[in-house]
């Protein structure tokens, strides 16, 4: 005759799942912020080390006007585009766009401080609009060479 288990065996068992989850769900659940945000400053190293590797073979950052889409798919009038550098252009953890900005587009000025040698690329965080604080908080890189 089969043998089930008793009562106590399954309220220990059921005591056991739960103290195990006390412990584990708070560990997981407080982390999704934090992954978050280390996910798009892995983004914006990523999406950084694409664009210097236009500026290798343009001879400069993409003017605002070009923006990330530069990086998988050749602007107009651009030479020694060798890419895509990026098959496709990533959006924020929280779904937004990362900001990309290139102080001054005139190519005339590469080299110069304010000119397309340099570049800020920006996710505004959970929030999507610029400042704020924790999750909603920016995580930018500017680059100036």
């Amino acid at each position: 005759m089969p043998r089930g288990f008793t009562l106590i065996e399954l309220v220990v068992v059921i005591l056991i799942l739960t103290v195990l989850a006390a412990i584990v769900i708070p560990n997981v659940v407080g982390r999704t912020a934090e992954a978050k945000r280390d996910k798009a400053v892995s983004d914006i190293a990523s999406i950084g080390a694409a664009l210097q590797g236009f500026r290798a073979d343009v001879g400069r950052f993409p003017t605002a006007t070009e923006g990330l889409p530069a990086l998988a798919t050749a602007p107009a009038n651009v030479k020694n585009w060798q890419g895509p550098y990026m098959a496709h252009i990533p959006t924020d953890p929280w779904d937004h766009p990362y900001v990309y900005e290139n102080p001054n587009p005139d190519p005339s000025l590469t080299g110069t401080p304010n000119g397309p040698s340099t570049y800020k690329l920006t996710s505004y965080g959970a929030d999507g609009a610029p400042g704020g604080q924790g999750d909603a908080a920016d995580i930018t890189d500017e680059t100036e060479q």
